[in-house]
């Protein structure tokens, strides 16, 4: 192999990695300028007394598209997909 076969197969698997990280919410986070991640939320109790566990979330932004519970969308932490069809309105 040439040495610029090797390096464009390097820069293909540096692609791959880093739009697989970015699609699993990686390398978001405070202060970052990134849009996109995910950030810890901790456990709570509701005002109805439901216990809600900690858990993880989607960075908050100006669209419904891009949650995991979003519809098309894969949770990567749990593995569940998204239910909510963003277009309807809660009630």
């Amino acid at each position: 192999m040439t040495r610029l076969s090797i390096l464009s197969i390097g820069i293909v698997a540096a692609i791959c990695v880093a739009s697989d990280a970015e699609a699993r919410g990686g390398g978001g986070g405070r202060g970052g300028g990134k849009t996109g991640g995910s950030h810890a939320v901790k456990g709570y109790t509701t005002k109805n007394g439901v216990y809600v566990a900690p858990h993880r979330a989607t960075n908050p932004n100006s669209t419904k598209l891009d949650n995991w519970s979003t519809k098309g969308n894969v949770n990567p932490y749990t593995g569940k997909p998204g239910t909510v069809d963003p277009y309807v309105p809660k009630r």
